[in-house]
């Protein structure tokens, strides 16, 4: 029997074949749904609005040239501008001459939607902002101790006039990273095939470091806006804050990195005899709490 086992095989194999090769011979009908694509703009033009989702094509043909389509590269329903501008109506069925992939040994049958209406604009450009989105994690103990860099943060973007004039800024792909512990550098692309940009990516520096707690301690308190003939003495005019970021911001910090205050305003509406500071920090440090949370205080009056 083990002898006979690889004839066994290759008569299965070929049969196989001889039954694929039958069944691929005769004729089929499929509906393929494929995106639309706009060729034949004029120069220095571009598409300006928004087509279908996809077409539906539904054609008959030998079963092994509908295979062949299945199996190719990706396929799409080429559309013709004809080398004009403004809005385009056309037929679907007049562009089959646009689309090789549905050569003559294929019968169509149907095509939706059957007519197609764009946009056809001049392109344009402009400078705007990039924006980037992030899904970010961090190992515990560690966070982003500055704001997120983008180089460069500003690109030249082309596209159709009326939705670049709209625009004043554009998105990256978003950045997905999980467990961060230490900086980081990486690239964001750009991926909307309306425009163009005079970059093809940003590069994206992340300041992630340990964050941690620091008390900053003799905060001077001011008073503003005091009148000539007035004087508050607070009690006492000093505070401690307890802040938290990245160690490395944090280690560079002291009192004169802070700034603390009350308005004369406040002082004089206050019903409760202590009045509580406004406190101004570096942006890339969080305020947690301040010591003491409110300040009591005298007015003097000059003669």
């Amino acid at each position: 029997m083990k002898k006979n086992l690889h004839i066994v095989i290759i008569a299965i194999v070929f049969s196989s074949i001889l039954w694929i090769s039958i069944t691929l011979s005769e004729e089929y009908y499929t509906t393929y749904k494929v995106p639309i694509n706009v060729i034949n703009a004029p120069s220095g033009y571009t598409l300006g609005s928004d087509l279908p989702e996809n077409i539906s094509v539904k054609i008959k043909g030998i079963g092994w040239r509908l295979t062949g389509i299945s199996m190719g590269s990706e396929t799409v329903f080429d559309i013709s501008a004809k080398n004009d501008s403004g809005k385009i109506i056309t037929n679907a069925y007049s562009n089959l001459i646009e689309n090789p992939w549905l050569s003559s040994d294929l019968t169509v049958i149907e095509i939706s939607p059957d007519t197609i209406s764009f946009i056809i604009e001049r392109i344009v450009s402009k400078k705007l902002a990039v924006l980037i989105k992030t899904d970010i994690t961090f190992k515990t103990g560690f966070g982003l101790a500055s704001k997120i860099k983008l180089t460069p943060d500003s690109v030249v973007v082309y596209g159709p006039k009326s939705r670049i004039e709209k625009m004043d800024s554009i998105k990256t792909n978003p950045i997905i990273i999980s467990l961060l512990d230490n900086q980081t550098k990486v690239k964001a692309n750009f991926n909307d095939e309306r425009f163009q940009t005079d970059f093809d990516a940003v590069e994206v520096h992340l300041d992630v470091q340990r964050i941690v707690d620091k008390s900053i301690d003799n905060i001077k308190v001011e008073v503003i806006d005091v009148p000539e003939d007035r004087d508050v003495v607070l009690i006492p005019n000093t505070i401690s804050c307890l802040v938290k970021g990245g160690i490395n911001v944090l280690g560079k910090l002291t009192a004169k990195d802070f700034k603390a205050f009350v308005y004369y305003r406040d002082v004089l509406l206050d019903t409760l005899g202590s009045v509580g500071p406004t406190i101004q920090h570096p942006e890339n440090v969080e305020l947690m709490s301040r010591k003491p949370d409110r300040i009591r205080y005298i007015i003097k009056k000059f003669k």
